[in-house]
């Protein structure tokens, strides 16, 4: 098998904390390609990070935070930073996406049903690090991208889909069952992915949001599909299954990452006759040109794919790529 031409990410910028020794939790890509990334002092991730183990050591990632802590939330875009400070976060594995006029989206991975009522896994916040509004988005999300008229698109993750945390029995059917959806900005769904058009959603793997047109690729068959104005079109793809992330330009769209053997591959198509043609074959590779570490962070955002690798920033474009 020939090795793929590699492909350099370049150094974009560097994550800085709000407080000295700071920990990263998450970091997101905002609408306008800025990095948004949630903090905590070292003594309280273990409280915002918290699992339970199980008998045989299965663990297990908890819908709430072990205890309310302190979180601080920065925004870069690279350079300039935006500070916002976050007295008691009662949420665990959360992700931060901004909102209009300044405010802020902080969402959690899981939410438990319970007979009293479901988490409230999505918080508001204002400048001012108060909550400004909360509500339900539903257990297993795999990724959320807001966009510039304050909508959230949420992709979910089979748990997400099928059920579990009380989802799906004994509760409710779960919020995710669709796969995919979009909230509006007073928190509720205003759109689901309707299976009856193309091939349902097991598992949203990749999310990419352009204004407020949608790109997701997912599984079972990992269809290409295209939301514009709540109208799905799909395109089928044999290059690229499991890809983790998409990102889109005019016609063509990139397909990063894959199963463990191709984590670092970089798959260019165009849209053509219903499905993918392709154009390009990558490995992803660090300026230097040493492979992508294990744990990095990939991203689509538009034509943008941006890669954390603890709080160095890099980023790649099919913009910078030309056309075949």
């Amino acid at each position: 098998m020939l090795a793929l031409p590699v492909l350099p990410v370049r150094h974009y910028g560097r994550l800085t904390e709000a407080d000295d020794g700071d920990v990263l939790l998450s970091v997101s890509v905002g609408p306008a390609g800025e990095a948004v990334a949630l903090w905590s002092a070292p003594a309280d991730r273990e409280a915002l990070t918290s699992v339970t183990v199980q008998p045989g050591w299965a663990s297990f990632p908890d819908a709430r935070a072990a205890r309310p802590a302190t979180a601080r939330i920065t925004v870069h875009s690279p350079d300039a930073v935006q500070v916002v400070r976050i007295a008691e976060m009662p949420l665990a594995h959360a992700t931060v996406q901004p909102l209009p006029n300044g405010r802020f989206l902080v969402v959690a991975a899981r939410c438990r049903w319970r007979p009293e009522g479901p988490d409230r896994n999505a918080l508001v916040y204002g400048t001012d690090g108060a909550v400004a509004a909360q509500y339900t988005f539903g257990d297993g999300i795999e990724g959320v991208h807001t966009t510039p008229s304050g909508h959230a698109w949420v992709g979910y993750f089979d748990e997400g889909v099928f059920g579990n945390y009380g989802w799906g029995g004994p509760g409710p059917e779960p919020v995710g069952s669709c796969g995919l959806a979009r909230f509006d900005p007073s928190g509720e769904v205003d759109w689901r992915f309707p299976p009856d058009d193309v091939a349902s959603i097991d598992d949203c793997y990749a999310l990419n949001v352009v204004g407020e047109t949608v790109w997701a690729c997912y599984y079972s068959d990992f269809p290409v599909v295209k939301i514009d104005n709540g109208r799905v079109t799909a395109w089928r793809n044999d290059l690229a299954h499991g890809a983790k992330s998409i990102i889109v330009d005019d016609r063509r769209v990139g397909l990063a990452g894959g199963y463990r053997p191709h984590r670092d591959r970089l798959v260019i198509g165009v849209l053509s006759d219903g499905g993918l043609r392709e154009v390009a074959r990558y490995r992803l590779v660090l300026p230097d040109g040493q492979p992508l570490p294990d744990n990095v962070r990939i991203v689509g955002r538009g034509p943008d794919l941006h890669v954390f690798h603890g709080t160095d920033w890099y980023r790649t474009s099919l913009t910078d790529i030309p056309p075949a």
